[in-house]
């Protein structure tokens, strides 16, 4: 987590490289962020007193409301789950059961601690693995050998690991015990206590048989033995342990949707009882309860919660006048015109754009995109956006696929040229599509 103390400022510098715009979206979520910081700091009474300041993002999609949450727990390494509030429903109807979002936090809280414990131990996992192949490449000595044998070993043994090391033997087949692999359940429509029975009866099925032998190539025994390293050194109870408590102070969970779930005030006699259903399931766990999962019982008072929706067809107002209250903080996204639609083609870190010419690199085709055809870009996915749903930026992935589709299905005919993607050739792939507004409906 060293990112975690980052200043707003800092944050918002960070945002800019990949999101065009939405400056007031932004700010509120780096001062969200950085109060959570602050909160840390204070004194133990105070700190269960501060309660986040949970957020409501409205506007259409593709404007960059995922991508700005996405983004900011990325570089502060926090816990991060995203969930759509359409696939919840009231308990008793068909679908999730609302408390799993908790549940997969904790779990992505958990792999994330996991990570950063193996990356500090990378050295002793890798010392693991190498002795344990250099052992099946060289047998140990017997017990009792000679000063001399050992001195002999030793240096053997060395220059084994560096011919390991430097890949010289990967083709080379040893037998090793393949890992028990850990299978993680997680699933939030299955109570904890069936789960904790499940893995009970799989410990004692895997106890009664040991490792099964398999030869495998040294290139291959590297993974495996990592698995085995991993669960050899590293404490996986004090990681379980750091997992809840990072959940519980740091972790964003992400509920995208939420208008769907918003009874419209225009509705004839609110004739989806279920909508309203998952706002009051939704309410104790904004408001702060205990949850159960299967590392333990996790409260939800100091998670922040980010809610997102277009809001095209309901208004915040709708929902429920309690959870209204749990977003204290109101946040409305612009709608991206043609401008801000090039701005994200050419400014934003690892664009689009880049990621083609990336891509085709591969193939050995240099893909130039001039600046009149950028521009051009950006205008045609303005236009669909117009004749059809706005979809944003993602209209962007959309039109750009269609106008290299031919260069990228016959690379190997373009491999060690450079290919300029002219102005004339964007209008020539996308003037007839994006004119006939039934078919952009269904292309674009």
């Amino acid at each position: 987590m060293e990112n975690a103390n980052m200043t707003p400022r800092e944050i918002v510098a960070y945002l800019d490289e990949y999101i065009i715009g939405q400056n007031e979206a932004k700010r509120v979520v780096a001062i969200a962020l950085r109060n959570r910081y602050r909160r840390l700091q204070l004194p133990k009474d105070i700190q269960e007193e501060v309660m986040p300041k949970n957020i409501l993002m409205i506007g259409s999609t593709g404007v960059g409301k995922t991508e700005i949450a996405r983004r900011m727990a990325k570089i502060m390494g926090l816990p991060f789950v995203k969930v759509e509030a359409s696939k919840y429903t009231e308990v008793g109807f068909v679908g999730r059961d609302v408390e799993s979002m908790v549940r997969d936090l904790v779990f992505a809280s958990i792999a994330l601690v996991k990570e950063e414990q193996k990356e500090k131990n990378a050295e002793k996992i890798e010392d693991y693995v190498l002795n344990k192949i250099v052992e099946k490449l060289i047998p140990p000595l017997p017990k009792g050998a000679s000063e001399q044998k050992v001195e002999e070993y030793k240096v053997a043994s060395e220059r084994m690991k560096n011919r390991v090391i430097n890949g010289e033997m990967d083709n080379l087949k040893i037998e090793i015990n393949t890992p028990k692999r850990q299978v993680e359940v997680e699933d939030g429509n299955v109570p904890v206590e069936i789960i904790k029975v499940q893995e009970t009866i799989a410990k004692v099925f895997s106890a009664s048989k040991e490792n099964p032998k398999k030869e495998v190539t040294i290139k291959e025994a590297k993974d495996l033995l990592k698995i085995e390293a991993s669960e050899s050194l590293l404490d996986m109870e004090s990681i379980k342990q750091e997992g809840i408590k990072r959940a519980e102070n740091s972790g964003i969970i992400f509920i995208d949707e939420i208008d769907k779930v918003a009874v419209s005030s225009n509705s004839q006699g609110r004739q989806d009882p279920s909508k309203e259903g998952v706002q009051r399931d939704l309410l104790p766990i904004v408001e702060g309860s205990l949850v159960n999962t299967k590392y333990g019982s996790v409260k939800t008072d100091h998670i922040l919660f980010i809610a997102a929706g277009a809001f095209s067809l309901s208004k915040p107002s709708d929902l429920i006048a309690e959870l209204q209250g749990r977003f204290p903080l109101r946040v409305e996204l612009d709608s991206l015109d043609e401008e801000a639609l090039y701005k994200i083609l050419t400014q934003t870190k690892n664009s689009i754009l880049r990621q083609y010419e990336a891509l085709l690199g591969v193939e050995n085709v240099k893909l130039i995109f001039k600046d009149e055809a950028i521009r051009a870009l950006a205008h045609y996915s303005q236009m669909a956006n117009e004749k059809t749903d706005d979809i944003g930026a993602r209209r962007l992935h959309t039109v750009v696929e269609r106008v290299i589709e031919d260069i990228s299905f016959e690379a190997e005919k373009y491999s060690g040229e450079s290919v300029e993607i002219t102005e004339s050739l964007v209008k020539e792939k996308l003037d007839v599509l994006v004119e006939d507004s039934d078919v952009t409906r269904y292309i674009l």
